[in-house]
C-alpha cells in the first residue's frame, strides 16, 4: 500500500551513505585520466586498462558478495567493504609506481563491488515491498545527485587544487558516509533468520545437495537474458563517463565539462521518481522500452558534435549539453525498472544474488567500454566511440524486445 512508510531513519541513513559513497567515486572519475597522464605519463590505451582494473575487480567479486550476503548477515560485510573504500583514498597518494596504483585500484574495485551489492540489498530489505520501485528510484537518485556534484567538484578541484587535496576530500566525505552506514538498522531476512535459528539449535538447515555447487548460488540464471541487454547498454555508458571531458577538449568545447554530469544527473533525477512509481504499478518492461529511445539519440548526437564543431562551435556546445539530459532521462527511466526486473525474477532468499547479477552485467559493460573506448580513441577519435555506442544500444533494444520481454513475462515471480 502507498501508506506504507518509506522514509524511516534507516532508509534515510542508507540514502546518505550511498550518496557520499558515490560522491567520492564520481569525484575521481573525470580526474583520474588526467592524474594518470600527468603523474605516470600514460597513453590513452594504458589509461583505459588501468581504469578498467577497478571495474573488472568489482565485477569479479560481485557474484561472490551476493552469495555471501544471502548466507550471512549483510550489514557486517557492507561495513567492512565501506571501510576499505575509505582507506583507498589516502592509499592512492603513496602509490609511487603505476603497478602499485593498479593494485590499489583493483582492491578499491573489490571493496566497491561488495559495498554496492550490500547497500542495494539492505535498501530492499528495509523498505516496504509495495513501494519498492519508488524506494529504489530514490536510492538511485542519490547516485544521480552524487553524479551531479562529484565530477563538477572533481574537475573544479583539478583546476584549482592539488591531487593530494582531491584524494583527501574523497576520504573525508567517505568517512561521513561510513558513519551513516553504521547507523542503518538492518532487518535480517526471514529465510536467513530461520537458517540461523536452526543452526543455533544444532539443526542442519534442509538444503538439497545438488545446490551445493550450483551456478545459481552466484548468478541469477533467469537474469542472464536481461544481463545481455544491460551489458550492451553499459559499454557506451562506461566510455562516456570516463572520457567525455577529454572528448570536449578534443573538439574544442571550452565550457565546463563538469556540467555534463550535472545535467545528466538532473535528467536522471526527474525521470527516476516518475519511473519508480510506474514500476510499482507493474509497467516494468514498458518503462525500459521507453528509456532506450533517448539513450540511443543521445549517443548518436554526441558522436555528431565533432562534425558540427568544425563549422559552428556554439551549436556543437548546445548539442553537447543536450546529450546529458537525454542520457539522464533514458537511464533514469530504465534503472529502477531494471533493478525491479531482476528482483522479480528471484526468490526472496536470492535478493542479493539478483542484485549482484544486475550490477555485474553493468560492470562488465562499463569495463569493456573503458578499455575499448581508450583503444578506439587512440586509433580513430572519440566520435567513433560514441557512434559505435549508439549502434550497440540499438542492438540491445532489439534483443530486449524480442527475447527479454517474453522471458520475463514467463518467469517473473511477483
Amino acid at each position: 500500500m502507498a501508506t506504507d512508510k518509506l522514509f524511516t531513519r534507516s532508509y534515510i541513513c542508507i540514502l546518505a551513505a550511498n550518496f557520499l559513497l558515490f560522491f567520492g567515486f564520481w569525484l575521481l572519475v573525470p580526474v583520474l585520466p588526467f592524474y594518470l597522464k600527468e603523474t605516470y605519463d600514460c597513453q590513452a590505451t594504458i589509461i583505459g586498462i588501468v581504469l578498467s582494473c577497478y571495474t573488472m575487480s568489482c565485477l569479479c567479486v560481485r557474484p561472490f558478495s551476493g552469495f555471501l550476503m544471502d548466507r550471512f548477515p549483510r550489514k557486517p560485510i557492507y561495513i567492512l567493504c565501506y571501510c576499505v573504500c575509505v582507506l583507498m583514498f589516502p592509499a592512492y597518494t603513496v602509490a609511487t609506481a603505476i603497478s602499485w596504483f593498479i593494485v590499489l585500484r583493483a582492491l578499491h574495485g573489490v571493496a566497491f563491488g561488495g559495498v554496492t551489492v550490500g547497500g542495494n540489498t539492505l535498501c530492499v530489505d528495509i523498505m516496504p515491498s509495495s513501494r519498492r520501485g519508488e524506494g529504489l528510484g530514490y536510492y538511485g537518485l542519490t547516485n544521480n545527485i552524487a553524479m551531479a556534484l562529484g565530477p563538477m567538484t572533481g574537475l573544479f578541484m583539478h583546476d584549482h587544487f592539488t591531487y593530494m587535496q582531491i584524494f583527501i576530500t574523497g576520504m573525508l566525505v567517505s568517512i561521513v558516509g561510513l558513519v551513516c552506514a553504521i547507523s542503518v538498522k538492518a532487518r535480517m531476512p526471514e529465510s536467513l533468520r530461520k537458517r540461523h535459528e536452526m543452526e543455533a539449535a544444532g539443526q542442519k538447515p534442509a538444503e538439497p545437495a545438488t545446490r551445493t555447487l550450483s551456478l545459481d548460488r552466484f548468478i541469477l540464471l533467469k537474469g542472464i537474458p536481461v544481463s545481455i541487454s544491460l551489458f550492451l547498454l553499459s559499454i557506451p555508458y562506461g566510455a562516456t563517463t570516463n572520457y567525455v571531458a577529454m572528448y570536449a577538449k578534443e573538439i574544442n568545447i571550452t565550457a565546463p565539462a563538469g556540467l555534463f554530469f550535472t545535467f545528466m544527473a538532473l535528467g536522471m533525477g526527474a525521470s527516476r521518481i516518475v519511473a519508480g512509481k510506474k514500476v510499482d504499478r507493474g509497467y516494468i518492461t514498458q518503462c525500459i522500452h521507453v528509456g532506450y529511445y533517448p539513450v540511443i539519440a543521445a549517443f548518436f548526437t554526441l558522436s555528431m558534435c565533432r562534425f558540427v564543431a568544425m563549422s559552428d562551435i556554439s551549436a556543437a556546445t548546445v548539442m553537447f549539453y543536450v546529450v546529458p539530459f537525454l542520457l539522464g532521462a533514458g537511464f533514469g527511466i530504465m534503472f529502477p525498472a531494471m533493478n525491479s526486473l531482476y528482483i522479480n525474477l528471484a526468490p526472496n532468499n536470492q535478493r542479493a544474488t539478483a542484485t549482484s547479477t544486475y550490477l555485474t552485467a553493468w560492470d562488465v559493460g562499463i569495463g569493456i567500454g573503458i578499455v575499448s573506448g581508450g583503444v578506439i580513441a587512440q586509433h580513430f577519435t572519440f566520435y567513433m566511440v560514441y557512434l559505435t555506442g549508439s549502434v550497440l544500444c540499438v542492438v540491445s533494444l532489439l534483443f530486449f524486445t524480442m527475447r527479454v520481454t517474453p522471458h520475463y513475462n514467463r518467469n517473473k515471480l511477483r
